[in-house]
């Protein structure tokens, strides 16, 4: 089965064909399905976001489409960035510029405690419509922290595993990720699906 990931993020490409691969599902970009849209996120919740780019680019593509939105939820922030994750401190800023914008926000304080959320929905062109979720507790670290991954990765820390998810191996990060935990509910969606 092929589904087309509504997004133009590589990294976020490789992620779901790792955990979605072994089911033989291959996930393809808008680009090979022949789609080129800006989905415009306009939803209040990651569900409503989530939502609006499976569905347009199903419509657009005639495929399945499957899509991810995510972000960082910091407690003391009062949830912020949330569903604005990647636009966090303006348009055109690096991934770098807005964790150290989020650290500089958060300056003085003790309560770092943090969440990343990630909602998967995918859309089928028979109006079948599945949604998963995954969260992954941690903490803001004080100071940005290895060399993988991308977006908050350097300052999202794991108290358990004593790293940032910037320090840990795509196995180790694909095993507790949001991401991670909404693509293994999703699979289980979606072999009952499937039947």
């Amino acid at each position: 089965m092929k589904l087309v990931l509504a997004s133009k993020n590589q990294k976020k490409l490789v992620e779901m064909n790792d955990i979605l691969s072994h089911l033989g599902i291959e996930v393809c970009s808008e680009e090979e399905a022949g789609v080129g849209l800006e989905v415009e996120e306009t939803g209040a919740t990651f569900e409503e976001n989530s939502l609006l780019k499976a569905k347009a680019v199903m419509e657009a593509s005639g495929l399945p489409a499957i899509a991810d939105d995510s972000g960082l939820c910091v407690e003391c922030l009062n949830g912020a960035p949330g569903v604005y994750s990647a636009r966090y401190g303006g348009e055109g800023l690096s991934d770098e510029e807005r964790y150290r914008i989020l650290l500089e926000n958060m300056r003085g304080q003790m309560t770092r405690a943090a969440k990343f959320v990630s909602v998967i929905t995918c859309c089928f062109p028979n109006g079948g419509v599945l949604t998963a979720r995954g969260e992954c507790p941690g903490s803001i670290a004080y100071a940005p922290m290895g060399e993988g991954g991308f977006g908050y990765d350097p300052v999202f820390f794991v108290p358990e595993l004593k790293k940032t998810f910037a320090q840990l191996s795509a196995e180790e990060k694909n095993a507790i990720s949001h991401r991670g935990k909404a693509l293994e509910a999703f699979k289980e969606k979606l072999e009952e699906y499937l039947g």
